[in-house]
């Protein structure tokens, strides 16, 4: 009976918060993590310890699935080394450098201890960096590549923990240590690629949607599972499926069947994201109470905190500039440039895989009460550090948001939008403000009132609205085309004449 109220509990709030950073304009991520931290302190609330076999197997699939579902593979493809390059090459410099400063900081930590926390921290978040991406509109290609590293950075990350934590036990070779890294990603990829073979002969047999829908409730653990069992990366296996998957939809599946399916996904993964932010909030309590008994310092503590955090975020930034050209990260504020490699490099918000995977260094390492506290520390401080001043940097840097016109000329995935609504058989946007007397209408959409104050309606255009000065940084597309998803409304923003709804602020992105 508790533990259902306390899933019920936790459903309500999510809702609850969701509806209120909307009114407050604040993401979602990091006002659940406020509301759990002060909710650890309630008396009447039992501790929750977050244990790594809840989030590793519970919580990481689906959240990795539905990811790799609505990540193109064509994009995909088209960004590999810059994928590579961050969710590879960065994680592993990350580890080193901040086990280097652990190591420095906590002697008698060691070696493997330092570089076990440095692979916890190393990852940056696969919810968090993307859906403030999304939201306050970069550029397609930017959350391309975070989307991309996100959805393969825990697997290096996981077996870097994996060997500093055997490390722990005994000698490790290089040899052994890129043994395992060619089998957990080789055997990754096949475990992935199998499952992908299986369920599309399923569902090329299938025409209920029910069936189909319970197929891929199924997929992502079976996908996870198999990888595991031959001590392969469990993860990948997920990405590889679903990447695979989403990329057939069109043939294997019917309509219905992909519609329910995304529709399914889009719940489940709106409850498990926000979630995993309220149970890192909930965490606060104990593990503060752990290191009040712990014997180094506090303030020594908070200095090897702070130290951790400032190393993970300046390491990033460093090793974005240092390889902007491999990146590609060089043609000018669209995609890249001074402006574009600085937001790819601020966008690296730690999430949950970072908490769990500290959850995985065994008891007996010293100092582990201080190892927790770092993870949380570097969670919930990438969360609001750059969390809170992305948007704002986004407005300064006037880097340029997503153009339809110019990504289906030029972007990769742009045969995969010829069937969307405002799109001709050419690549060219059909999407037009029609010049008439009383409204503005986009081409295919109803007929929308005209701003306030203004007589006539612009000329005839496509080129996108300026960026609102307002905190959102976004803009929309088409201008004044979308109605409001929540209230239905319609109003032009006050500093850029854009839709945004002056009820509930929401723009109306398409």
């Amino acid at each position: 009976m508790d533990i259902a109220l306390i899933l019920v509990g936790i459903a309500v709030v999510v809702l609850t918060a969701e509806a209120v950073s909307e009114r407050l304009n604040v993401p979602p991520p990091l006002l659940l993590i406020a509301v759990g931290a002060a909710a650890s302190y309630l008396p009447f609330l039992p501790q929750i310890h977050l244990e790594p076999e809840i989030v590793l197997l519970g919580l990481l699939p689906p959240l990795l699935y539905t990811a790799a579902l609505q990540t193109p593979l064509v994009d995909f493809t088209a960004n590999r080394r810059p994928i590579m390059l961050l969710s590879v090459g960065l994680v592993v410099v990350t580890t080193f450098a901040v086990g280097a400063v652990v190591n420095w900081l906590i002697p008698g930590l060691g070696w493997a201890g330092s570089l076990a926390i440095g692979a916890v921290v190393a990852p940056p978040d696969a919810v968090a960096a993307t859906a403030i991406g999304r939201r306050i509109g970069l550029p397609r290609r930017v959350v391309t590549v975070l989307e991309g590293e996100s959805l393969l950075n825990d697997a290096t990350a996981l077996v870097a923990l994996r060997t500093a934590i055997a490390a722990l036990a005994g000698a490790v070779s290089i040899g052994e240590v890129g043994l395992d890294f060619v089998i957990a990603a080789g055997g990754g990829a096949l475990a992935g690629f199998l499952v992908f073979v299986v369920v599309a002969w399923l569902r090329r047999r299938t025409t209920t949607t029910v069936i189909d829908t319970t197929i891929s409730l199924i997929t992502p653990y079976a996908a996870y599972m198999l990888a595991e069992s031959v001590e392969a990366s469990g993860v990948i296996a997920v990405v590889v499926a679903g990447l695979l998957l989403g990329h057939k939809a069109p043939i294997i599946q019917t309509a219905p069947s992909r519609i329910a399916e995304r529709t399914t996904w889009g719940a489940i993964s709106f409850l498990l994201e926000n979630a995993v932010f309220l149970l890192i909030g909930l965490q606060t309590n104990w593990i503060v109470q752990d290191v009040l008994n712990s014997d180094l310092p506090l303030g020594w503590i908070a200095l090897i905190c702070g130290a951790v955090l400032v190393t993970v975020i300046g390491v990033r930034l460093l090793w974005v500039f240092v390889m902007r050209a491999p990146l590609t990260l060089t043609r000018g504020k669209k995609a890249g440039g001074g402006a574009g490699a600085f937001l790819v490099g601020w966008a690296g918000m730690r999430g949950v895989v970072t908490l769990a995977a500290a959850f995985i260094i065994p008891t007996d390492v010293p100092y582990r009460e201080v190892l927790l506290l770092i993870a949380l520390s570097v969670v919930a401080g990438t969360l609001f550090l750059q969390g809170l001043t992305l948007p704002w940097l986004t407005r300064r840097l006037d880097v340029e948001s997503p153009d339809p016109a110019s990504d289906a000329l030029t972007g990769p995935s742009s045969s995969s939008r010829q069937d969307a609504p405002g799109w001709n058989g050419s690549g060219r946007s059909t999407w037009r403000i029609r010049t008439t007397s009383s409204t503005w209408s986009a081409s295919g959409s109803t007929s929308a009132p005209s701003p306030p104050g203004s007589g006539s309606a612009p000329p005839e255009t496509s080129a996108p609205p300026p960026r609102c000065t307002a905190s959102c940084a976004a803009r929309c597309w088409p201008p004044n085309g979308r109605r409001c998803s929540k209230c239905a409304a319609r109003a032009p923003c006050p500093a850029t004449s854009s839709p945004r709804c002056s009820t509930c602020s929401t723009w109306r992105n398409p």
